[in-house]
């Protein structure tokens, strides 16, 4: 603490001003008394701003805490949800490949299934063309070829 700030100091100082002042003795002390209570009242106003500026302080570093703290939840908040829709878009993802897998499984069967039923139709053709025409042998052959082309 320095000199100009002690309280001892300060009252010293405003003494030996205060004797330079040309006044009655009467007066020098309405004066003195008048000085001391403002003095007192100086002290106790810097003690209780000393106090206010320590509570402000720690006010003002609760709030940068509080601050900090609710930064580093919103940031923990972003994390969890970007987490959350990454993972969301796995899951769609994989159900899309599951979909699509199933959804071609589904027409190769029905493509299977068809063609086994256009070779069977076009079987039964080739039997009725050719006991309808009632040829054989090299008939069947021109028969056939008919066929391909429709």
């Amino acid at each position: 603490m320095s000199g100009a700030a002690d309280p001892a100091y300060v009252k010293m100082a405003h003494v030996k001003q205060f004797q330079r002042i040309p006044m009655s003795k009467s007066m020098r002390g309405l004066c003195k008394e008048e000085d001391y209570a403002f003095l007192g009242t100086s002290e106790k106003t810097t003690r209780e701003e000393t106090e206010g500026a320590e509570a402000l302080q720690d006010e003002q570093g609760d709030i940068k805490e509080e601050r900090v703290h609710r930064r580093l939840q919103r940031e923990q908040q972003e994390k969890e949800r970007l987490r959350d829709i990454e993972e969301s878009k796995r899951e769609k993802e994989q159900q899309w490949r599951t979909h699509v897998t199933e959804v071609s499984s589904s027409q190769e069967k029905t493509l299977q299934d068809r063609l086994a039923r256009l070779r069977k139709f076009r079987e039964f053709q080739r039997k009725v063309l050719v006991e309808e025409s009632g040829i054989e042998g090299e008939a069947v052959s021109t028969v056939n070829q008919l066929l391909t082309r429709m």
